[in-house]
């Protein structure tokens, strides 16, 4: 399993060694598919994916420099045969998860039927989420509710043993003091990351690794 959990895209070249060292080739010469679907559950939505499609917005994620740029909306997936999508998903180096909300974003990745396809294709692709996109595959997950999901559904996936807190005292988000992350934490029964926008979490087979230029912390709980 290959995977680098960012907060906010790859903000740095430590972030961007270690996603090239994950695809064993630059990036350049690697392709990648984008999946949306958590943005659409928060405010404007639709155009921040936009936003995030064409760089404009944040740390550089889907206008990196791919070899190769797709989409794949996962709320169309079940509609569409298998035979269309999963080979695409086998074929491609890089799987770009995007933030938003962590329980829309679970539920489709269960709905589609992705989530049931991950620990198979880690293996070889390269799993690189952005905010609500890393912390589904942790052990934690957070909701907005702007959506008609079932209150009690999943938020996160539990792919890896640990709560990743993205975002660590960014001014657009004033509840993500380390204070405030330090209580949630005492709460969980894991180990938590509190990371900021310059900091990543690199796993390979279950080695963690901190990669970072900026600040981060490990709680305990």
């Amino acid at each position: 399993m290959k995977l680098l959990l960012t907060s906010a895209g790859i903000s740095n070249t430590s972030i961007h060694n270690a996603l090239v060292d994950l695809l064993g080739k630059p990036v350049a010469g690697a392709s990648a598919l984008f999946i949306p679907t958590a943005i659409y559950a928060i405010s404007g939505g639709g155009d921040i994916a936009r936003r995030v499609i064409r760089g404009s917005l944040g740390d550089p994620f889907c206008e990196l420099g791919w070899k190769s740029l797709g989409l794949l909306e996962l709320t169309a997936l079940p509609s569409i045969k298998r035979e269309l999508w999963v080979p695409m998903l086998q074929e491609t180096d890089a799987l770009l998860v995007g933030g938003g909300d962590c329980q829309y974003l679970c539920y489709w990745m269960k709905q589609s039927g992705l989530a049931d396809l991950l620990p198979s294709l880690l293996y070889k692709m390269v799993y690189v989420g952005l905010s609500a996109g890393s912390m589904i595959m942790t052990r934690y997950g957070t909701s907005y509710r702007h959506h008609t999901l079932p209150p009690d559904s999943d938020k996160s996936l539990g792919l890896v043993d640990f709560a990743l807190h993205p975002h660590l005292d960014h001014e657009w988000f004033p509840d993500n003091s380390l204070a405030n992350i330090e209580k949630l934490a005492a709460t969980l029964p894991m180990p938590s990351y509190a990371i900021d926008d310059q900091t990543a979490i690199k796993v390979v087979d279950g080695s963690i690794e901190v990669i970072s230029e900026g600040h981060w912390k490990l709680l305990r709980s």
